[in-house]
């Protein structure tokens, strides 16, 4: 049997499974927290004094936060492009309405909700050039991303695995800027969302653990080929108005890593709570090929680790578009 033919066959044996997945990891829409509950209510007559205190508080915040919270509104609103993306996985069928694209749709209309939110939030600031932010998204959307996993299942539970956690990570440290500057409800709203990535991370991992138990060597040689050609950010194709591919996520990249909201020691931790979440190093009943595979993985997490410490970011500070000049700070 070929390796796809048995990837087709484990994502139809886990697709039994998919409702306990949906009702373990996803909350019912009539329960779960939406964009509206955090924001300033236009019925309400409160809603011009509720406006100006966002921003006045907004002026306090570095500009160096504005471009890590634009980042993730942007990487937030560019959902169509990873449900369009993971809809065409192996094993993944929309046409029928499978167990996993019913898991794809609703995991999507959860993550729907925090570019809603973010995107509002910057608007009502004040300090964004909201055009600016919208021809980005736009582009984004329009050139889509090759995260380099093809429609391999295993490939892309790895990734999203990564990427949530990783994801995690960025809004929940800006969720701590924020409360330091005073501004608990941009506090509030960034960890909320934090928590949302925190418990998709969990549901993808497990979807790994599952893959695991019943097909471990293709498992296991799937996760070293993710990790030998490095995960690429949702955003890795991020540019602004008139720019080329490439210019604007490198300095959203170096502007992210000196705020401290997502750096290379981070990608190094994520990579090794991977290993240690799957317990790479007890898997068993691994081919020759595969056992290769997990020792480069034991030892990648050190090596990766040392590179990170030789990493020198530029000193000179690039001015989005996203921000004006005129309100850097």
């Amino acid at each position: 049997m070929s390796i796809k033919n048995i990837r087709l066959e484990v994502m139809q044996f886990l697709d039994s499974k998919v409702d306990e997945f949906v009702d373990k990891f996803l909350i019912p829409i009539e329960t779960i927290w939406q964009p509206s509950d955090f924001l300033p209510d236009a019925q309400s007559d409160t809603f011009f004094e509720e406006v100006k205190e966002i921003q006045e508080i907004a002026k306090e915040l570095p500009y160096d936060f504005w471009v890590a919270m634009v980042g993730d509104t942007i990487t937030e609103e560019a959902l169509p492009t990873y449900e369009s993306w993971l809809m065409d996985v192996e094993g993944i069928d929309n046409v029928e309405r499978n167990g996993w694209s019913r898991w794809i749709r609703q995991w999507t209309s959860e993550e729907n909700r925090h570019g809603d939110l973010l995107n509002k939030y910057l608007y009502l600031s004040g300090r964004i050039n909201m055009r600016e932010v919208e021809i980005t998204t736009q582009h984004l959307i329009a050139d889509g991303f090759d995260i380099g996993t093809g429609r391999d299942p295993y490939k892309n539970f790895v990734y999203t695995s990564f990427q949530e956690l990783a994801t995690y990570v960025s809004h929940n440290r800006v969720s701590q800027i924020a409360k330091e500057y005073g501004d608990k409800k941009l506090s509030k709203v960034c960890k909320l969302i934090a928590g949302d990535e925190m418990r998709h991370h969990h549901a993808y991992c497990e979807f790994v653990d599952q893959i695991f138990k019943v097909d471990p060597s293709e498992m296991m040689l799937a996760f070293q080929y993710m990790m030998k050609q490095k995960i690429t950010m949702p955003a890795l194709f991020l540019r602004e108005s008139g720019e080329k591919i490439g210019v604007a996520f490198e300095q959203f990249s170096n502007s992210a890593q000196k705020l401290g909201v997502y750096t290379a020691n981070d990608y190094v931790e994520i990579m090794q709570k991977l290993i240690d979440r799957w317990q790479i190093d007890k898997i068993g009943n691994l081919s020759d090929e595969a056992e290769k595979a997990r020792d480069y993985l034991m030892k990648l997490p050190g090596r990766m680790a040392k590179i990170s410490e030789r990493l020198v970011l530029p000193d000179e500070n690039y001015i989005f578009k996203w921000v004006q000049p005129a309100l850097v700070r």
